[in-house]
This record gives structure tokens, C-alpha cells and sequence, in this order.
């Protein structure tokens, strides 16, 4: 951490210091209270602004955050609130996702009435691509958008979408040309209490998650709502994601910490045989391996994060190799910190257990493993 830490401006190893305090403080005591839930906590994401975080989210115009959004920073936010406060965690990284096809293609008029609101927790945001006929094949969408006058009526289904059914705000995905495959998607803002829209029925995972499905029927959208121009909206969805799919990995090496952090302290305490089990060499082995796996994802967050923020157009090499190498560790350095704790490591009220659960969707979302594999070796055979 110490070689990384040196790359961070002074404002960035201060931001550090506030999001591990804010963590220890009164996010600590909400969190506790708010405990593992399936719903979006509005005390959490009041706090959250309250504490400016949100702020990071959307470019300082609208907010109250640095001028441009610094991926390093937001990595660094995501990393620290997912090695110590899950609930957070989930709520910043989805105002940023959320809003981020506003700020990359949103009109003045449209960032001017929706990103404040994103900033100051007022609404909550979210991203709505997936549906039940496509998730990783995003031209498989089926949700369709037609222009009747000054307006789009919306009919479709997204399922899997994060803070659904309690987001305010959904940027979402549509096909206003069926025939053009991706590019015939647009993107538009659209809020709940929109006549025709549905946010439906909330999905159980193995890691309480608020996340559920959403329904459109004549769903009427003001055209004004549009995002960019027709067609622009595939351009829009892996815009935001290129940017997002490093966050991602920071949010692995956070879960990966917190793990690693729980196991060495327990392996310190827990005697076995007259002598603590750190002292045994098959221990000493997992702990060494669980550090180094997680200092090397790190570096890789945070390579593709400083190239972006150094003016890198494109991110989609690194970015796809920190999100596959970073997830693909945590559940390997997870799955030991559970093995160290033995019994308790499967007991419910326990971290480990927590974040065994809470891990295994990270290899999922924003691109499997698998695509993230086959994006990589893309980039590879065009050189």
C-alpha cells in the first residue's frame, strides 16, 4: 500500500484519511443499525452527502465534489467504504453509475435537474440495462422506445437492476431501432411516477442486495428526456461501464482487505494445540499468499485509474484486467479467510461469511469473468 499511497496527491491521501474516519465514526454506528439489507437506506445516503462523498459522484459544477470526476479517487472512496461499510459502499458506487450516462451525454438542462439532486442524496439514481434476454449481450435487449411527439413510450421488462425498486431515477436502455442491433439503443432519464412505469418486485440473492425487476408498458417519457441523440445510447452504457469496471476491482481488493484483515487478527488469537494457529506454517503460507494476491490487484486498480485520470481515452485493457484479476482474487483470498476461521467461518453474525456471499456477485456483474477474458484477448490480437 505504502508504493501506492506515494502516487496519491495530497488531497487524495487526505480524501483517504476522511472515508476511513467517516467509516469508524457515524457511518459505523448506521451501518450496525442498518445491518445486511435488501433495501436502499436513506440515512446512509444522507450521511453519505452530508459528508460531501456524494459529492465525488458527478463533476464539481453540480456537486460538491472536485471540478471532473477522478476515477483515482473514486477507487479510492469504493475501496475503503467496501473494506469497512457494505451498505455505503453500494449507495455511493450506484449514484456514480447511475448518473454517469447523465454526465457523459446529458444536455446542460438535463445535468443542471438531475446531477445536484444525485450529489446531494435528494434522489437516488440508478442504471437500468439488463434484461431477462440480455445482460453480458446488451444487443439482445428487447425493451423498446418509440417517439410519439414530443414524447417515447417505453415497453419492455430490465431485471437485475441494483436499487430497484427504490431508486427515484433510472437511466435506461432501449431500443429505438430494433433492426440496427446496438445501434439502434438509445438512453433516456426516466422517474419513478412516469405514467406506465412499474418498479416491480424486488429479487432475492444469496447476499441481501436491493436489486429488482422493472416493467414498462406505454411508459411515457418526455422526449427531452433523451440522452444524446437516438441510437448513441450502446456508445453511452460502455462509456459509463469502461469507467465503472475499474471501481469494480477496487471494490474486490476492499472486500479482499477486510478479509484478509479479519483472518490475521483471528489467526493471532485462535489457539489450537498450545500455540495460536498464526504460528503454523500452512497459515503463515495462506496469510502471505492472501497479501500478495492482494497488494498485486491493487496495483492494477489503480494503473488503470491513474492512466484514465492522465487523460487515456480508453481504459478498456486495463480496466478489463483489474476487474477479472481483482474479483478472481477476493473470492480466493475470501474463501481462505473463511478457512482460517474454521466453524465460525460459515456462522452467520461473522464478516467472512458476509463477504463470501457478498464477493461472488462481483465476478458477475458490469462483464463475467468470461467476457472479461474475451475483451482482453480482443485488445491483445488487435496489436
Amino acid at each position: 500500500m505504502e508504493f501506492i499511497l506515494s502516487l496519491f496527491s495530497e488531497e487524495q491521501k487526505k480524501l483517504r484519511k476522511d472515508v476511513i474516519e467517516i467509516c469508524k465514526g457515524e457511518l459505523k454506528e448506521l451501518e450496525k443499525k442498518v445491518g445486511e439489507t435488501d433495501r436502499v437506506d436513506r440515512g446512509i445516503v444522507k450521511l453519505l452527502a452530508d459528508k460531501k462523498l456524494l459529492g465525488y459522484t458527478v463533476p464539481g459544477k453540480y456537486g460538491s465534489g472536485p471540478d471532473s470526476r477522478s476515477l483515482v479517487s473514486f477507487c479510492i472512496i469504493r475501496e475503503e467504504l467496501a473494506t469497512r461499510c457494505l451498505n455505503a459502499e453500494l449507495i455511493f458506487t450506484m449514484q456514480g453509475l447511475g448518473s454517469g450516462p447523465i454526465v457523459a451525454a446529458g444536455t446542460d438542462d438535463q445535468k443542471q435537474n438531475y446531477l445536484p439532486m444525485v450529489s446531494s442524496g435528494e434522489k437516488v439514481i440508478t442504471f437500468a440495462l439488463t434484461e431477462p434476454s440480455g445482460g453480458s449481450d446488451a444487443a439482445a435487449i428487447m425493451t423498446t422506445a418509440e417517439q410519439r411527439g414530443d414524447e417515447y413510450l417505453l415497453n419492455g421488462t430490465k431485471t437485475f437492476i441494483t436499487m430497484a425498486p427504490d431508486a427515484d431515477v433510472y437511466t435506461v436502455f432501449a431500443k429505438t431501432d430494433p433492426e440496427k442491433g446496438v445501434k439502434g439503443i438509445s438512453a433516456f432519464i426516466v422517474e419513478k411516477g412516469f405514467e406506465g412505469f412499474f418498479a416491480g418486485e424486488r429479487l432475492p440473492l444469496m447476499a441481501a442486495h436491493p436489486i429488482g425487476t422493472l416493467h414498462f408498458k406505454d411508459c411515457r417519457v418526455p422526449a427531452a428526456n433523451l440522452l444524446g441523440e437516438e441510437g448513441k445510447g450502446f456508445k453511452v452504457a460502455m462509456q459509463t461501464l469502461d469507467f465503472f469496471r475499474t471501481t469494480v476491482a477496487s471494490c474486490a481488493v476492499g472486500f479482499a482487505q477486510a478479509a484478509f484483515e479479519e483472518a490475521l487478527a483471528y489467526s493471532k488469537k485462535r489457539k489450537v494445540f498450545n500455540q495460536t494457529i498464526s504460528q503454523f506454517q500452512l497459515v503463515q503460507g495462506k496469510l502471505a499468499d492472501m497479501a500478495t494476491k492482494i497488494s498485486a490487484a491493487r496495483l492494477l486498480v489503480y494503473q488503470s485509474a491513474f492512466l484514465k485520470d492522465q487523460g487515456a481515452q480508453r481504459i478498456t485493457l486495463p480496466s478489463s484486467m483489474a476487474k477479472l484479476y481483482a474479483t478472481e482474487i477476493a473470492q480466493e483470498v475470501i474463501d481462505e479467510a473463511v478457512q482460517i476461521h474454521g466453524g465460525y467461518g460459515v456462522s452467520k453474525g461473522y464478516l467472512v461469511e458476509r463477504l463470501y456471499r457478498e464477493i461472488r456477485m462481483l465476478r458477475i456483474y458490469e462483464g463475467a469473468s468470461e467476457i472479461q477474458r474475451v475483451v482482453i484477448a480482443n485488445q491483445l490480437l488487435r496489436d
